[in-house]
């Protein structure tokens, strides 16, 4: 018995020379380096307390309490401008809970070297500062015209930690409002609380990105309660760690009101 061999016809030849482009351009962009940031939880810094020995809030020109609990700024880690993210980093960032992967131009602004972003960064930060200094002031009313607030916060850049410097310095200032002249209970009521959120001196809190890596290095320091911008609350859902309970914000008095009801047991709202 003999068997006929056929030879292909011109539609599987051109098949066949099709698929080696295809797989030559496979085979580059494994090793190629790709337009992406791959992001991670960073790290955490309770702004009540210290950093490198040195207190976070510093306020002078008016009487401070002395706080419990804390107010955790959170932030995420991600790969520098500079750095070469392959698609093998990609496609195991999309098996991960812990890993995003994102457009490099939404971490750092496009053409930037990693020197160039740092600054980027730090001047967010300063810019941060002042205005959740300005929005605690205008929030604790008059009686604080003469107070000066300086934060330190070192390696950590952007404008994300504004509502938690914000929170902490009214914590210092006047705590929950229950008291005359501060008198009254903590913001915090005792307990680890975790948010982000960028600050006008308005008080109008804004959305930052990262939520669900934010919520996780909430949670492995130790927080249950996250407070996060109102429409970042189902970016907040997406990867929720067990037990973290969400607050949605949209301007500093919902924070303090949210945190006052949370310790005094009354209605909260939750995305």
């Amino acid at each position: 018995m003999h068997t006929r061999l056929t030879r292909p016809g011109p539609r599987a030849r051109a098949l066949a020379l099709c698929a080696l482009p295809v797989l030559a351009l496979f085979g580059t962009a494994a090793f190629a380096p790709l337009p992406f940031s791959v992001a991670q939880p960073g790290q955490t810094t309770d702004v009540l307390g210290e950093d490198r020995g040195k207190p976070v809030i510093t306020v002078t020109g008016a009487p401070v309490r002395t706080t419990t609990g804390q107010l955790r700024m959170v932030t995420i880690l991600a790969t520098g401008p500079d750095a070469d993210v392959l698609l093998s980093d990609v496609v195991d960032s999309w098996f991960r809970t812990d890993r995003a992967v994102m457009p490099r131009d939404s971490v750092y602004p496009a053409g930037d070297s990693s020197e160039e972003a740092n600054q980027h960064n730090l001047a967010e930060m300063k810019q941060s500062q002042d205005a959740a200094t300005a929005a605690a002031l205008n929030f604790v009313g008059d009686s604080a015209s003469k107070v000066k607030v300086t934060l330190n916060l070192a390696d950590v850049g952007g404008p994300s930690a504004g509502l938690l410097f914000t929170l902490g310095i009214i914590d210092k200032l006047e705590g929950n409002g229950s008291g005359r002249n501060g008198s009254g209970g903590d913001l915090t009521g005792g307990r680890t609380i975790a948010g982000t959120g960028t600050i006008t001196a308005s008080g109008e809190v804004g959305a930052v990105g990262g939520v669900a890596l934010k919520t996780q290095a909430a949670a492995r320091d130790g927080a249950h309660v996250f407070l996060v911008p109102k429409d970042e609350c189902s970016d907040a859902k997406s990867e929720l760690p067990a037990g973290m309970r969400l607050i949605p914000v949209t301007a500093l008095k919902d924070a303090v009101s949210s945190l006052t009801a949370l310790e005094k047991g009354g209605k909260v709202p939750s995305c």
